[in-house]
């Protein structure tokens, strides 16, 4: 599994991303998130679910939602207390609604590389607003070049060189702004504020459409695809971004089905600062917990939404 290295200055060679690539995703309707209960199970609101509820703003126009049936915590506990010698938590958010339900550790984890995203989306601020281009030299390509190669190919040379673009005390505001608290010297997030991070960016409350359209294609067939995607059923579109530094792995992604968005996101953390083999099993075995919830059985092999 790729490895996602301690920062340090510009200077290292990577391969260069994929820059043709530009995926175009329906994004932006105001979608009544329904799912029908199959095989028996019948649908209920989000408010049921019992795991600690973690309220956020809601992204889009709150809307009555279906959800998973009440087994799921017990499912998800169950397999959090797999967890064994390292720290687990779990975020999962409703595009459309209005809370972050957080199982598991709730404090703040070491983020790692999913803070990436808080740094792009603060990036495209800036140029939504005119104070940055796309097209601007930023070390020895532009920053265009340097957010694709920062989310997809998780770059940390390119981490460095747009954190400096943005500025720190910059950043910090940009986070507050969308609701999170984040210090980019300390990069700590909990899981229910990178959930929000990624609710915001789904529904097109952090950036233009095609800006938002061009950071998620990004996240896409990104240089480590073991994780959420691994243990994701086929059919589900996954957009993503992992973390792994000493011994945290993480992975936060929206999942998208047939009309039906749902954020998740998985932190993980051994104290000890060595990552443990039963920390990418977990990440893909809840994966699929939350999915055979929230979404209706998908055939292996079946055709995608």
């Amino acid at each position: 599994m790729p490895a996602d290295p301690v920062l340090r200055p510009a200077g290292r060679h990577f391969r260069q991303p994929r820059r043709g690539r530009k995926r175009l995703v329906a994004l932006f309707s105001a979608v009544v998130l329904v799912i029908a209960a199959i095989v028996g199970v019948a649908a209920i609101r989000s408010v049921p679910f019992s795991g600690t509820a973690v309220p956020v703003p809601a992204a889009i126009q709150e809307t009555p939602v279906a959800v998973a049936p009440a087994s799921l915590q017990d499912r998800i506990d169950a397999a959090l207390g797999e967890a064994t010698g390292y720290r687990a938590g779990l975020a999962l958010a409703d595009v459309s609604g209005d809370a972050a339900l957080a199982f598991g550790d709730t404090e703040a984890f070491a983020a790692a590389s999913t803070a990436k995203i808080i740094t792009a989306a603060a990036y495209y601020h800036l140029v939504e607003t005119g104070k940055a281009a796309l097209d601007a030299p930023l070390g020895d390509y532009d920053a265009s070049f340097q957010l694709e190669a920062m989310v997809n190919q998780s770059n940390n040379d390119s981490w460095l060189l747009l954190m400096d673009a943005v500025g720190y005390p910059e950043l910090i505001d940009y986070a507050a702004s969308i609701g999170v608290t984040y210090d980019p010297e300390e990069n700590r997030l909990t899981p229910a504020e990178m959930a929000l991070v990624l609710k915001k960016l789904y529904a097109g409350d952090l950036l233009d459409e095609d800006h938002t359209a061009q950071l998620l294609g990004y996240m896409q067939e990104t240089n480590n695809e073991d994780l959420i995607p691994a243990g994701s059923q086929a059919g589900v579109e996954v957009f993503h971004k992992y973390g792994e530094l000493g011994g945290a792995l993480h992975d936060a992604a929206v999942l998208s089905y047939r009309g039906s968005a749902f954020v998740l996101v998985i932190y993980t953390e051994n104290p000890e600062g060595t990552e443990l083999p039963g920390q990418s099993e977990v990440i893909r075995k809840l994966t699929g917990i939350v999915e055979d919830s929230l979404f209706p059985p998908v055939q292996a092999g079946a055709p995608g939404p």
